[in-house]
């Protein structure tokens, strides 16, 4: 036989042997859920909480917690994993350290659970009333460890990174009594109330949810503010310098917390506090509780106040959250513990519908002027109406994004879409108010439909759930229509323009001028640079692009946010050379070039764009107060 022939019969042999081994095919071993479920039943005994928060150089808490145990055998310990305001699984279990737990002076050993990271497993043993955990909870010193909450000036303390909770129990059903140790000579201001001993805060005994609900701002610099009977402003700064309030400053703040009970008819506190840290050094914050909020803002929030809004919108956005998001909550975003998955199908209505009123009431109060308020909604607009990623991606699918991506940077936020339900949301509450006034010959708006959603049982803290159909029905309440229909058709629509019709219908309509609004002209004095609108791309500061439309100008070029723009025909980058070679080719005969830095690479780019500038404004339409107007006035 030739060769050929025989090399051809033993490839065809082995070939044919090969066909008949089968590659090995496991089956999974399955999942076996080892953490109780919670039950809606008294857990037995007070548990005990200590807390060490005096390393303030190294950062460092250290936490002794007894807890009482009613039998010997298996008991699972958690830490929080699922944070309300996070609405994701956000704890810290990383920085979780040193873990001992005791039991009569004996070690009992854990072991953390296969699937669930956050749970630890130990057996009680014979004859104990009470187990005892030591560990530390190693926070972050450095940025890109997570976000900064201690520092030798002040600290934030949340609960939920220092401190395991029993499985097996609504957290609410949880008793729970803490004490924390602070830096000599400092103040704390929380929520829940405390008795103090030198440097020793002592907090009212409480439920485990509502300790979560109650975290802590503490510094070396504080001043109290009381703004109603049952409202606080407690600053904290990282100088003395910056807690130089005017009076009419602290009068705006006394108005925000006046004008939210106008608008709502009801308080669902007892109490509130403001916990507000002006600082460049411990992390910036926006976070809602019921009977507070944690607000962390640069320096200049009260000594700069003319430059501009700056952040003052947080406090607004935040207070409301005690209504919209507290109280009044999502029925599927409300979960028994903090283990159990939350559902973010109506964050719409929770961050949207807070999102809007956080910014009629800065109008109302005066923490932000009329105009800037107008001049913020144009850019809010503007950015949603220009985002090309409309065409693939509804808003009601962007609920998801507080998991999808914890909110950790996006290269492409104009196609990938971000956490749109936020400001797209203001939109569409607002397109419903003009709805409202149009549907009832301007006898309704929104705020017939926040005292119906809101006002009831003042004084009540606690959690009043709701769904579409709840919210359908209010609506209908106030003004016949058909409700669910057009917000299914705002949350599930593709391929078309933003909402801007609740501008429009209510006296106003986005457009596009040369000359930038005052409040952009305040964000371009810190540096950066919007022309989003032009050229297609965002520039912060250094020169160092920092957003880019998909499909625009700048995309073109493959400019990308690690694009550096070093120098603008042939003159080193400054925002005002930029903006000048942007005015020079809108007749089209000087094209724009830059010298672009990749990485260790440089590149020419030339972007003949011949539109001049576009910078958002909205634009009165209608004569005398037309609905937004209204809106922005106080009561």
């Amino acid at each position: 036989m030739p060769r050929s022939l025989a090399f051809a019969a033993l490839l065809l042999a082995t070939t044919a042997a090969s066909a008949q081994v089968q590659n090995t095919a496991p089956q999974p071993l399955p999942i076996e859920q080892t953490v109780p479920t919670a039950r809606d039943v008294d857990y037995p005994g007070v548990i005990k909480l200590v807390v060490d928060a005096t390393d303030i150089e190294r950062a460092i808490f250290r936490v002794k917690e007894t807890i009482p145990v009613a039998e010997a055998g298996r008991m699972t310990l958690l830490m929080p994993e699922w944070l309300p305001g996070n609405h994701a699984p956000r704890g810290q279990i990383e920085k979780l350290a040193g873990l001992k737990i005791t039991a009569g002076g004996r070690v009992v050993r854990w072991t953390r659970d296969l699937v669930n990271p956050y749970a630890f497993h130990i057996d009680v043993p014979q004859g104990a009333r009470q187990i005892d955990a030591e560990f530390e909870f190693l926070s972050a010193t450095k940025p890109d460890q997570g976000r900064i909450v201690m520092t030798p000036a002040m600290l934030n303390l949340q609960w939920e990174s220092v401190s395991l909770y029993p499985a097996g129990y609504f957290t609410r059903r949880i008793p729970i009594q803490a004490t924390v140790k602070y830096p000599a000579g400092w103040s704390a201001a929380s929520g829940l109330p405390s008795t103090k001993s030198g440097s020793t805060y002592a907090y009212q005994q409480t439920s485990y949810e509502t300790l979560q609900d109650s975290p802590v701002f503490a510094g070396a610099h504080y001043q109290e503010w009381k703004l109603t009977d049952r409202v606080d402003l407690n600053v904290f700064a990282d100088t003395p310098e910056e807690l130089a309030a005017t009076p009419e400053q602290i009068a705006s703040h006394r108005r925000l917390a006046e004008q939210a009970v106008k608008l709502f008819g009801a308080q669902h506190y007892d109490r509130y506090e403001f916990l507000l840290a002006i600082t460049d050094k411990m992390g910036g914050i926006g976070l809602e509780h019921h009977r507070s909020s944690e607000n962390g803002v640069t320096p200049g929030y009260f000594t700069e106040w003319d430059k501009g809004p700056g952040r003052r919108n947080l406090l607004p956005h935040e207070m409301v959250h005690s209504w919209n998001g507290k109280y009044r909550r999502g029925a599927d975003l409300f979960t028994p513990d903090f283990a159990t998955p939350m559902r973010n199908s109506l964050l719409w209505v929770y961050e949207g519908q807070t999102q809007f009123w956080g910014y009629m009431l800065q109008a109302r109060s005066g923490i932000v002027s009329k105009q800037d308020t107008l001049d913020m909604l144009a850019s809010i607009g503007a950015s949603l109406d220009n985002r090309p990623g409309r065409e693939w991606r509804p808003v009601g699918d962007t609920v998801n994004d507080p998991i999808i991506s914890a909110r950790r940077p996006k290269g492409w936020v104009s196609w990938q879409r971000s956490e749109d339900y936020y400001n797209e949301g203001l939109l569409i509450w607002l397109e419903v108010d003009s709805m409202l006034r149009k549907q009832s010959g301007g006898r309704k708006s929104m705020d017939d439909f926040a005292k119906a959603f809101f006002g009831m049982n003042d004084g009540d803290w606690g959690v009043l759930p709701y769904t579409f159909e709840e919210l359908v029905t209010t609506l209908n309440g106030v003004q016949p229509y058909d409700w669910a229909s057009f917000l299914n058709t705002r949350l599930t629509e593709l391929g078309e323009r933003a909402p801007l019709g609740g501008f429009e219908a209510n006296g106003y309509r986005l457009v596009y001028t040369e000359e930038p609004t005052a409040y952009l002209k305040t964000q371009e004095a810190g540096g950066t640079l919007d022309l989003t609108y032009s050229l297609g791309m965002a520039i912060g500061k250094e020169g160092k692009v920092s957003g880019v439309k998909w499909d625009g100008m700048a995309f073109g070029a493959d400019i990308d946010v690690d694009t550096e723009i070093v120098a603008v025909n042939g003159a080193a980058y400054t925002p005002a050379r930029l903006k000048a070679a942007v005015t020079a080719n809108k007749g089209g005969k000087a094209p724009i070039k830059l010298t672009l830095k990749d990485g260790e690479g440089f590149r020419e780019a030339v972007l003949d764009y011949r539109g001049g500038h576009r910078y958002p404004r909205l634009e009165k339409i209608a004569s005398g107060e037309a609905g937004l107007d209204r809106l922005l006035a106080a009561r």
